[in-house]
């Protein structure tokens, strides 16, 4: 008994010898292979495919910041261009719409108050109605203005975000895709998401 311990122990380290030894000669021939062989490096083909500007996005809004429209042009998304002016535009034209209807009512109103019957709302509007047409006109001017400003700073997002998504490296070895499966077997579905990951 005693002496098959002995012998098992003697295979084990004779192993254990031959596996160092054998990883001692493959890491130097490594090495050697390592100093005479140039070094290579291997790009990634997506990092080639996508170029990579990080200055991008804030210079296509600073663009739409000075001319609505121009991060657009940047970003080469054209088509939006004419949707930026005819959103700011309309939102100007009810500003100035609603301050000239106010101006109106204000100088009837101003008119009545120093004796005159003459203006182009008599009949139709009391002094009471002059005031409330007024708050009326100003509110929604007030509002045209605040929308006007949220279409513009909207333009400005708009360009930046899709200056970022230009950017976003769409690849095939990355993918989450929904997917419906019908089992004809008792007539149900299934509804769920794959994830693929493939590595190189």
């Amino acid at each position: 008994m005693l002496n098959k311990t002995i012998i098992a122990c003697v295979l084990c380290i004779a192993c254990t010898f031959s596996a160092l030894a054998q990883t001692k000669k493959g890491s130097d021939s490594t090495a050697t292979k390592s100093m005479a062989e140039p070094l290579t490096v291997a790009l990634d083909s997506t990092q080639v495919r996508h170029k990579i500007n990080p200055l991008a996005p804030s210079r296509a809004a600073f663009y739409s910041a000075i001319l609505p429209g121009l991060g657009q042009a940047y970003n080469k998304k054209y088509w939006k261009i004419p949707i930026v002016y005819a959103a700011i535009g309309t939102g100007i034209y009810f500003y100035i719409d609603n301050n000239n209807e106010y101006k109106k009512v204000r100088n009837a109103y101003k008119r009545r108050l120093a004796g005159f019957n003459d203006d182009q709302f008599q009949g139709r509007l009391t002094d009471d109605g002059l005031r409330e047409a007024q708050k009326t006109l100003r509110r929604n001017k007030e509002l045209s203005l605040l929308v006007t400003v949220g279409l513009y700073a909207l333009n400005i997002i708009d360009a930046n975000v899709d200056a970022h998504l230009l950017q976003y490296n769409i690849d095939d070895n990355l993918s989450f895709k929904p997917h419906y499966k019908i089992d004809a077997f008792d007539n149900s579905g299934s509804l769920g998401l794959t994830f693929n990951l493939k590595l190189d």
